[in-house]
């Protein structure tokens, strides 16, 4: 199995003590990830000290990028505005899913240009609590996007003209599998100390081939119909209910 590495909710505010710490179990296992960056952020869930920030945020991420990092824009304030799940319903509420077309297209738009008016020019699309519908997928290829990192899967898939980079379903299970490709989803935000061993346990393993994120931008995509996206959407309903059900029971 081939693994590559994303990071979500990466912001000028957020934890840096968190992300460093895991940037450095990266560059230990020389694993270059894809960054969720956020244009404007005012979540302030996502909020850290904002201690340790290596200089101007904007000029890191472009050396991020020009060592190899692929940045992906993680929706548009990482506000959650409606408790629609969408067409991936991991979870019951959205910044995007549930909104008209044309006020979806115009946040796109809005979060492009400052990304790009601070240099990071990226087409790629991670949405936040992966949640996004119709009109997303619309409003992104009409913006200028081309891919966005969700979905179930064992390789990439075509849908809807946009190229989807699968994460992993249940992380256990995919460290079982011999073939394919998926992404760890990591939050460096709220690592344990406890989270932070296991993940150095998984980069150590001989039977996990650790990809960058351009090795798995290069694969190359399947077409997926109908009837794959249904059983994802039954698949990410099934997995709702089940870690909502562990949580109501403390497990």
């Amino acid at each position: 199995m081939k693994i590559a590495v994303r990071l979500d909710d990466i912001t000028p505010d957020m934890d840096w003590e968190g992300f460093l710490r895991f940037k450095a179990l990266l560059d230990r296992y020389q694993v270059k990830p894809l960054i969720g960056v956020i244009p404007q952020n005012r979540d302030e869930n996502v909020k850290g000290s904002g201690n340790g920030r290596p200089g101007d945020f904007w000029a890191y991420i472009r050396k991020l990028q020009e060592e190899g990092w692929v940045v992906a824009m993680h929706g548009f304030e990482h506000v959650y505005t409606t408790q629609r799940g969408g067409l991936f319903p991991l979870n019951h509420f959205s910044e995007f899913a549930g909104l008209p077309y044309e006020k979806q297209r115009q946040m796109l738009e809005d979060g492009k240009k400052l990304l790009e008016d601070k240099g990071v020019v990226t087409d790629l699309f991670m949405a936040p609590a992966h949640s996004y519908d119709r009109n997303t997928l619309k409003a992104l290829k009409d913006t200028g996007f081309k891919g966005i990192t969700d979905g179930f899967g064992d390789c990439p898939y075509v849908y809807q003209g946009l190229t989807f980079y699968p994460i992993s379903f249940r992380f256990s299970a995919t460290l079982k599998k011999k073939k394919g490709y998926s992404t760890m989803v990591v939050h460096t935000g709220t690592n344990t100390e406890k989270e932070m061993e296991q993940y150095e346990g998984y980069f150590q393993r001989g039977d996990v081939t650790w990809i960058s994120y351009g090795e798995y931008l290069n694969v190359k995509a399947a077409k997926r119909g109908i009837l794959g996206r249904c059983r994802e959407f039954l698949m990410a309903t099934g997995k709702f209910w089940l870690v909502k059900l562990m949580r109501e029971n403390g497990v």
